[in-house]
């Protein structure tokens, strides 16, 4: 199991370089970069996010305390402290972003999730709060900063491929208008998309979709449809038509509304979709994949540095969320691949303690609590 790689710079070594210098002939990434080249930049940055470092000081100090080690990441030497303030905020976010996406398509990574017959989407945003004070380009409120992650999550890998960055005002539905998804798929959004042009331009296009509808809906039942036996909480189900003043000139055709239960609040939830063939459990279960991406919110933000920012301007903001989302792609590929059933808080933080230990990494992944067998007991002589 012993190597002369460290786990990090093994994980460092699962990215090609030849997406690296796609990216940076694309970019013009190292122009200009002062001894500091866009690789250098990448792995200062996944540093941060997998040692967890606080500042840049961290980044510098951890890297150089790798002395031999930076070698086998590609690196020459451990950049400085003003180097990486300098170039996290002239070197542009969009290196990042498209090494992300293609490293996202290099990978195809699958998820241990139920397959499905038709591509599954899930559209949501998150809020990170900021200090408007220092972070003035991210206005939200009088006094409050936010930047606003705007998200398409994939199902079957359960990564994003769809991220739009804005500040904390921009509303949900101005970026999902300005969105397209193949036809024939599926996307579950919240009650925060029910926008009634934004779901006939869904349908216009051949997309399925099920949300969350308001309880007061302003509507005529047109067709009661049977309950299925094995489902105890499908509470109705009906094909509607739009009867507000205003709803019913944007969307003019039916659509079907399933009332469901939650398990566990007992509260009923009305859903909206334009497909009549699925049953109604089906629909349920849908809408309860959305979800997932709640789960994916919450794993970035309890796992990765992407609350707290070591540097203040918008473009070094972009490059941190970036990293981060890199990282968790490359956290993926590891899970994916690893015998053993991680749960990935657990495997960020013993990747964490261990970064620069010379294990094999898969066989460690494999076998995280494999132990030595346990030396020979004493023996015993016989006394004449």
């Amino acid at each position: 199991m012993k190597t002369n790689l460290s786990i990090f710079a093994q994980i460092i070594r699962l990215i090609p370089r030849d997406i690296i210098h796609k990216n940076v002939d694309k970019h013009d990434s190292d122009f200009n970069s002062k001894g500091i080249n866009a690789w250098t930049h990448l792995v200062s940055m996944l540093y941060c996010q997998f040692g967890n470092c606080q500042s840049i000081r961290d980044i510098s100090f951890g890297l150089r305390s790798a002395t031999g080690n930076l070698n086998h990441l590609g690196v020459s030497r451990a950049p400085s402290k003003s180097s990486i303030s300098y170039i996290n905020a002239h070197r542009g976010w969009t290196f990042f972003r498209d090494v992300y996406f293609s490293l996202f398509k290099e990978f195809k990574v699958k998820a241990n999730r139920i397959r499905l017959n038709r591509k599954l989407f899930i559209l949501d945003s998150t809020l990170i709060p900021l200090c408007l004070s220092l972070f003035d380009w991210a206005y939200y409120r009088k006094m409050k900063g936010a930047i606003k992650i705007h998200t398409v999550l994939d199902y079957d890998s359960c990564l994003p491929v769809f991220i739009r960055m804005t500040d904390g005002k921009t509303s949900d539905i101005e970026i999902a208008e300005k969105l397209a998804f193949p036809k024939g798929s599926i996307l579950t959004i919240d009650r925060g998309y029910l926008d009634f042009n934004f779901l006939n331009d869904l349908d216009s296009t051949g997309v399925f979709f099920v949300t969350k509808a308001k309880s007061n809906i302003d509507c005529d039942i047109v067709k009661l449809l049977a309950l299925p036996n094995e489902s105890e909480n499908i509470v109705s189900d009906y094909q509607i038509v739009l009867i507000g003043q205003q709803t019913k000139e944007k969307y003019k055709k039916r659509l079907r509304l399933v009332r469901v239960t939650d398990p566990e609040t007992g509260e009923i939830i009305p859903l909206l979709t334009n497909n009549f063939f699925w049953t109604s459990k089906t629909i349920s279960e849908l809408y309860r994949h959305r979800w997932e991406i709640e789960t994916f919110f919450r794993m970035v933000k309890q796992n990765l540095k992407i609350k707290s920012f070591i540097g203040t301007s918008e473009n070094a903001v972009l490059i941190q969320i970036w990293s981060a989302l890199i990282t968790i792609l490359l956290l993926s590929v590891l899970k994916a691949k690893a015998l053993y059933k991680w749960h990935m808080s657990n495997m960020v933080g013993f990747i964490r303690l261990n970064l620069f230990v010379k294990i094999d990494l898969f066989e460690w992944l494999n076998h995280p609590f494999l132990q030595d067998n346990a030396p020979p007991g004493q023996m015993q002589l016989e006394l004449f």
